[in-house]
């Protein structure tokens, strides 16, 4: 069985045996845009922290889809407790995308796999300095806080299964290991 069909399956039974889904600042849900992700503009990054509250490894799930909507790339990272995880928007999370064609700009959907609160995070933004000018600003923000309800957590594990099984390989992030962010 793979990992992700594991998951998969360990997460719908926790869902259903009584672990409550996050509701706005429960630190489990996020999301946050990229725009900019050309060539000759400067790389965005998402950073995730694991507070070490719960002593457990968590597992950031990120969802990248482009400004239609369509899922591009899914997949999960480990971050271990008072741990920082550091994600390219380039060269990990848009960089195979299931379409074969890198989105420009787009959102970005994180949960916690198990519905563990626990993760915080900051994402960094690639902004034109001017309309006509080739230079970029790079500003950075919290990760927004959002709602999750089951049908779109269900929704969103869905897609990503069928994008990977039907990208064969495509539509796949990688992971910076904890130890070689920045």
């Amino acid at each position: 069985m793979s990992r992700l069909v594991w998951l998969l399956t360990v997460g719908i039974v926790l869902m259903f045996s009584g672990n409550a889904l996050a509701q706005g600042d429960a630190s489990v849900y996020f999301v946050t845009y990229f725009s900019n992700n050309v060539t000759g503009a400067p790389d965005a990054t998402v950073r995730i922290v694991n507070d070490g509250d719960t002593d457990d490894f968590l597992y950031p799930f990120f969802f990248v889809f482009d400004d239609s909507q369509e899922l591009q790339a899914c997949g999960y990272c480990q971050v271990s407790p008072d741990g920082i995880l550091s994600e390219d928007v380039k060269t990990e999370l848009t960089n195979n995308p299931v379409t074969g064609r890198i989105p420009t700009r787009g959102v970005i959907k994180i949960f916690e796999f198990y519905q563990e609160s626990g993760l915080h995070g900051w994402a960094t933004h690639i902004e034109r300095a001017t309309a006509t000018s080739g230079a970029y600003a790079t500003t950075e923000a919290p990760l927004a806080d959002s709602n999750l309800s089951f049908e779109e957590w269900e929704s969103d594990i869905n897609l990503c299964y069928y994008a990977q099984q039907l990208g064969s390989g495509q539509g796949t992030i990688t992971c910076t290991p904890e130890d070689r962010d920045f």
